[in-house]
């Protein structure tokens, strides 16, 4: 016999399919590489991964070979965005994996690979055009590129490069980004070498710079868009998320009365506390305490003291009839009440993703699916 979860992450799959139409739409005729990487971004990445191709994605990016060979099962071409180790080489040369290369020694070793295995390998190159993380460096990128495609048994298909500051509409960087970035596809192109696919645009560049999705560029590579994530007003998209726990106690302590490790909160009068089944080890963020709150019978209801392991502790001043068992909100809708994902990024001065992927196992999964049907399954 199985208790019911004490945690639950409800993700709706409805809503993740409208989000990624949303972005097809907005991108058209551009193509949409749907981002699932890191499990996507916690969420499930099968699951995530069906209703993506079911909204029209046509190719998957992950981080790393692993995340790879299991989205190979979806029938749709997988590329790992970032970079690869040489002892991945031999294994994602064998699965047909598209390749990235961030500079010449590194394609050498995929280009010996592909020989040994008398295997044609598709890569794209990435362009390090600002980000300073990964990439070829945008002033070398041409002369490397002329190397690199003279190698044996590779078949360059593409050319990208990443945005580190797009969710500022007006940034200037972004904008010279932008700029460099297709001047050396001009470049390229003037001594005959051209790409099958050109892309820069993440989901916020997708939402504040349209030029990052109209020629030369012709596809996207949406993550948190997918989510609801970022900035979603911008075209429409539905927060897919809600986290969800159970009251575990309601009692009345003191005035006086101090609440969770480090004394942080003292009670000025009497109070009705409640005790939340749900902390840290779920992947709320310590950065509420204080300072969140949840829903409770749809009263927001302020967190006091500090988030622990396992609990937090509430005010119920507002729902003076709240019983052990109740359901709590901490992310999501109740009543005429709504909590959004992005105000514990605000808190934890911290993007949506990091929030996501916090969330841990421990928070049973909920996937929702036409309305009212549910069914669990593992993250």
């Amino acid at each position: 016999m199985k208790s019911s979860n004490r945690v639950t992450l409800e993700v709706d799959l409805g809503k993740i399919k409208s989000n990624f139409q949303k972005v097809r739409k907005s991108v058209a005729p551009g193509n949409v590489t749907a981002v699932l990487k890191a499990n996507a971004y916690g969420l499930g990445v099968m699951e995530v991964a069906k209703v993506c191709v079911e909204a029209g994605a046509d190719s998957f990016g992950v981080a790393d070979v692993n995340e790879a060979l299991e989205l190979k099962t979806m029938g749709l071409p997988v590329m790992v965005l970032g970079n690869i180790l040489p002892d991945e080489i031999p294994v994602a040369v064998e699965a047909d994996i598209i390749l990235p290369v961030n500079e010449f020694a590194g394609a050498q070793r995929i280009s010996a690979e592909a020989v040994k295995q008398n295997k044609s390998v598709q890569y794209q190159i990435l362009v390090d055009s600002g980000m300073g993380r990964l990439g070829i460096l945008l002033k070398k990128a041409h002369h490397e590129i002329k190397k690199i495609i003279k190698l044996p048994n590779l078949e360059c298909i593409g050319i990208y490069s990443h945005f580190p500051v797009a969710d500022n509409a007006e940034d200037e960087y972004t904008h010279k980004q932008i700029e460099n970035f297709q001047s050396l596809i001009k470049d390229l192109e003037a001594d005959g070498i051209s790409f099958e696919n050109i892309h820069t645009a993440n989901s916020d560049g997708i939402n504040n710079y349209p030029q990052a999705y109209k020629e030369p560029f012709n596809r996207v590579r949406p993550g948190l868009n997918i989510y609801g994530c970022s900035d979603p007003e911008k075209l429409g998209l539905q927060a897919v998320v809600s986290f969800k726990a159970k009251l575990v106690l309601v009692r009345e302590l003191p005035a006086g009365a101090f609440i969770g490790y480090g004394k942080t909160h003292c009670l000025e009068k009497d109070t009705l506390v409640g005790t939340v089944a749900a902390g840290y080890a779920d992947g709320l963020p310590i950065a509420l305490s204080n300072r969140g709150h949840v829903l409770i019978r749809g009263h927001k209801c302020p967190i006091i003291g500090r988030v622990s392991m396992d609990y937090t502790t509430v005010d119920l001043s507002r729902v003076p009839d709240a019983e052990c068992g109740d359901e709590v909100v901490y992310i999501g809708r109740q009543g005429d009440e709504t909590i959004l994902l992005q105000s514990w990024a605000e808190m934890k001065n911290a993007p949506a993703q990091d929030i996501l992927c916090a969330i841990t196992p421990r928070a049973k999964c909920v996937y929702i699916k036409e309305g009212e049907q549910k069914f669990f399954t593992g993250r």
